[in-house]
């Protein structure tokens, strides 16, 4: 594991902010993560993307991109990453205690850290959770630091012996797991929730959409039970299939779900930043 912080390597396990950030305090920041193969950051032009998207919806000034590409790069020089991630977090700086930031805006900061990690299996089990996204929420679309919610629902997944947590949004329509977007399956079509569902926009939901012919359509939490097949897509899962949904076997054949991972697997190996 290599880490970069504000401006120089630091040791991953010695501290490297201040008490007083704000994205310590409050949670005021945002982030992307990104897979590494080979040393190599795939799609990181649009998680740097999103990430200026995210920052501006939080109110935080734009990061400085080609900064940090530099500090991608230099996390990552000299590693020996044949597959593992990379995160960016960049938060509001030293601000006050509480909610509010400075009167006068502080010097944000910017940590990246690489680190090895094996490839998730192809196939899962999740669980639906009894807690609702807010649709509506001053947050949605952004990939913030405050990620207590998604702490909570990925424990109760792990008690009944699952990877992830699928979230309904307060329409009782679905809308996402904890770190991932949903696609159901109906009669050979795949098919995902809008980002008006209060889903983010995961950059491998993005690229599954251009790659692949997917429909995107309000979908009932009834019918996530009986959807024909359901997987999940996201930086560190790819395409990944859910073998079991609340305890229930969704079993082997699961055709659409295999072609839209063989199709992401041949795009991905073209363009590693499409």
């Amino acid at each position: 594991m290599r880490a970069w912080c504000n401006g120089e390597l630091v040791n991953p396990g010695s501290p490297a902010l201040s008490v007083l950030d704000h994205g310590v305090t409050v949670g005021d920041g945002v982030f992307e993560v990104m897979k590494v193969v080979d040393n190599v950051p795939f799609a990181l032009t649009r998680h740097l993307r999103r990430l200026t998207r995210s920052a501006r919806g939080l109110g935080l000034a734009e990061p400085d991109q080609d900064l940090v590409r530099q500090a991608v790069k230099a996390t990552l020089a000299d590693q020996d990453i044949e597959h593992g991630l990379v995160r960016i977090t960049y938060t509001a700086g030293i601000s006050p205690l509480g909610s509010n930031r400075a009167a006068e805006a502080a010097l944000p900061s910017l940590m990246v850290v690489a680190k090895t990690e094996a490839p998730r299996p192809r196939r899962t089990a999740a669980v639906t959770v009894p807690w609702p996204r807010n649709e509506r929420g001053a947050l949605v679309g952004l990939k913030t630091t405050s990620y207590g919610e998604n702490v909570v629902a990925l424990a109760y997944a792990a008690e009944r012996d699952a990877s992830e947590a699928i979230f309904a949004n307060t329409a009782g329509q679905l809308c996402e797991g904890t770190g991932s977007n949903v696609f159901c399956v109906f009669d050979n079509v795949a098919v995902t929730p809008p980002l008006s569902s209060g889903c983010l926009a995961g950059i491998t939901r993005e690229l599954v959409i251009e790659w692949y012919d997917v429909h995107e359509r309000d979908i009932e939490m009834a019918e996530l039970v009986e959807a024909d097949e359901v997987f999940l897509t996201s930086t560190t899962r790819d395409v990944q299939a859910v073998k079991r949904l609340d305890g229930k076997s969704r079993g082997k054949k699961q055709p659409v779900t295999k072609d839209v991972a063989e199709e992401w697997s041949r795009h991905e190996a073209l363009d590693v930043d499409p």
